[in-house]
Order: structure tokens, then sequence, then C-alpha cells
């Protein structure tokens, strides 16, 4: 890997994907020490909910994971920008709106990617949420364009819709969504990636941040779009390869490239805390099983928390007696004795 291609850090922007049911407060606090450099992101959140909702819960987040952006769904001006107040007085860093997601629930309440086909309201929100929290960034997240639209212009029109009303930063997920015909998963990985389009969109309008997202998998895929972008979004490689993060953030911002166990023993004064709460373990470490995924005895770890973290009582202990089985498989066989087997 080169990293000639690297911008200052300050210009670079390290970011982890919203996940529905996946990128909570545990989640996020993980990732923090995976990668202290990394723009984390909540689960979207619907400004309703925001509004009306549990907001402990919707909007729990610790001290350690800052900087942090909370996602919004929404499509009415006024509730996008009451919930952003909301946000950044619980202390978000960032307000995003999502305008990339297709699943039907979405569709049916005119928010995520079927937003794409309306720049003009999604205009009217970012000026809503901006006048709202002026002194916090609003950012927007989205597709290429929404089912068979391959139209450049039409692309590029909504975004300089939404960059007139004051957004300067667009992750781009660049696919398209299909709203009819297509699952949430099968959105993820059926319609074709093209990046050059991202690419493209910094060419032309180089004074906005745009940041890659979709399919990157691997530690030189990503530090390739840096060459052409400001920065990538890694979505589920992040939480079913973790370490590919700490891999990330240790290249692209320097520092030293710790190893997976201390790592997870970095993160246990959190999940100390969380049990003294209440909090079940099982709860915390369901984030940590990818953590040795593709390494010798990862099936093992994932065994020991999977069939541990439940039962009652459960506690560092177990995660201890977890780094153990890898510990054990990482042992060279002849370093063994073979006398004390």
């Amino acid at each position: 890997m080169t990293v000639s291609v690297l911008p200052p850090p300050s210009d670079l922007r390290l970011s982890v994907a919203p996940m529905m049911d996946w990128t909570d407060s545990h989640c996020r606090a993980f990732h923090r020490v995976l990668a202290p450099h990394a723009r984390l992101y909540s689960e979207m959140v619907h400004a309703n909910a925001v509004i009306h909702g549990d907001r402990a819960r919707l909007l729990a987040m610790d001290p350690s994971e800052h900087p942090v952006a909370l996602q919004l769904g929404g499509s009415e001006p006024a509730l996008l920008a009451q919930a952003a107040r909301i946000g950044a007085d619980a202390g978000f860093d960032e307000i995003n709106l999502n305008c990339g997601c297709p699943s039907d629930r979405v569709q049916a309440g005119r928010f995520g990617a079927c937003l794409m086909r309306e720049p003009a309201l999604v205009a009217e929100s970012v000026a809503a949420m901006l006048a709202a929290v002026p002194e916090v960034p609003v950012t927007v997240k989205c597709r290429l364009g929404v089912d068979d639209d391959h139209d450049w212009d039409r692309f590029l029109g909504f975004i300089d819709t939404v960059a007139a009303a004051g957004c300067r930063l667009f992750v781009v997920h660049a696919r398209n969504a299909w709203l009819q015909g297509l699952s949430p998963k099968e959105n993820r990985e059926v319609p074709p990636l093209r990046y050059d389009w991202a690419y493209r969109l910094k060419r032309e309008r180089p004074e906005l941040a745009v940041l890659v997202n979709g399919g990157i998998a691997g530690l030189e895929e990503a530090t390739a779009h840096l060459a052409h972008t400001d920065g990538a979004m890694l979505g589920r490689a992040a939480y079913h390869d973790p370490y590919l993060l700490h891999r990330l953030d240790a290249a692209w911002f320097g520092g030293p490239t710790r190893t997976r166990g201390d790592l997870l023993r970095a993160y246990r004064p959190y999940v100390d805390a969380q049990l003294a709460r209440g909090v079940f373990l099982k709860h915390i470490t369901r984030h940590v099983l990818g953590l040795f995924g593709g390494e010798r005895g990862g099936r093992a770890f994932r065994q020991v928390l999977s069939e541990g973290a439940h039962k009652p009582g459960a506690d560092w202990s177990l995660v201890e007696q977890a780094l153990a089985v890898t510990d054990a498989f990482a042992t060279p066989p002849h370093a063994i004795d073979p006398q004390a087997a």
C-alpha cells in the first residue's frame, strides 16, 4: 500500500456507516477503541421518533464516542429541524439526513432513497435543519439515483440543489437504489457499483466534501478511493471485520497497529461500566464477535462468547476466557512441550 495519495489528516475522513439494529452505543464505543479518528454514525432514527419517542434509548451515547453523527429519517422540514435541535442538544456532532435507504417501510413514510426524486424538498429540509442547528454541520447520505435512472445530470442536479441550501458534505453510496423488486439486502449487492460517479462529483464540485460508500471491504481498496474523494465510509465490512477499521485508522492517520487482544482489553472500562448499570453482557459482546474473523481460533472465540454471554452473571471473565482460546490457537505446535501434553 502506498500512502502518497493521502490528503492531510485534517481533510480526511474515515466513517462507519449507520446500520439498523447494529450501530448502537455499545457498537460505537467499541469502534471508537478501534479507530480513534473515525466519524461514527447512529442508526437511522425517524424525526418523529426523536421528538415523541424514548430519547434516552434512541439517542443513547457514551462520551467516548465523539465525534458521532445522528442520522435522521424524514421528509417534513419542520419536524427534521426540531429533531436536529434535539440531537444537537444531546451532544451529537453532526446531523445526517438519510436519502439512501430503499426499504418498503422507509418508502411508505416518504423518506430514504425516494427523496432522491425530490431534491427541492431535501434542500428545504437541509435549510431548516441548518437554521435550527447553526453550530452543527448538516450532511446528506444518498445514492446515485433510483430504479433505472442513470442520468448524470439528474444526480448532479440533486447534489447542486441540496448544496445550495448549505450542505457541504455528501456521503455517496455509489449505486442506485431499486424501490421495487429488491430487498434492502439485495439493494446493497445487486445494483452495480459506479465509483466513477463519486469521483466525477468531486472533480466537478471540488468545494464539496465527498465520501464514497458501498462495497468497500479491504484496506487497499479503501485507500485507493482517497486519490479521488475526501474519504470513505465502511458499512458491514467494519462490523464483520472490525480489525479492518483499526488497520485503516492506523494507516491513514498514523499510530501503532495494536493486537486484537490489546484492543479488546481497552474496551473493558466501557464494558464494566455498562455491566454495573445492569446491561447484559450479550448486548455488548455481540458487536465484537467478528474481531478474530479469519484468524486461527476465531470460531472458538465466537463460540465462547455466544454460548456464555446470555447467562446470568456473565461478566468480563468470559471475555478473558474467549481471548485465552485464541491465545491457545496462536501457540505454534512446536512450542508445546510434548511431555506436558
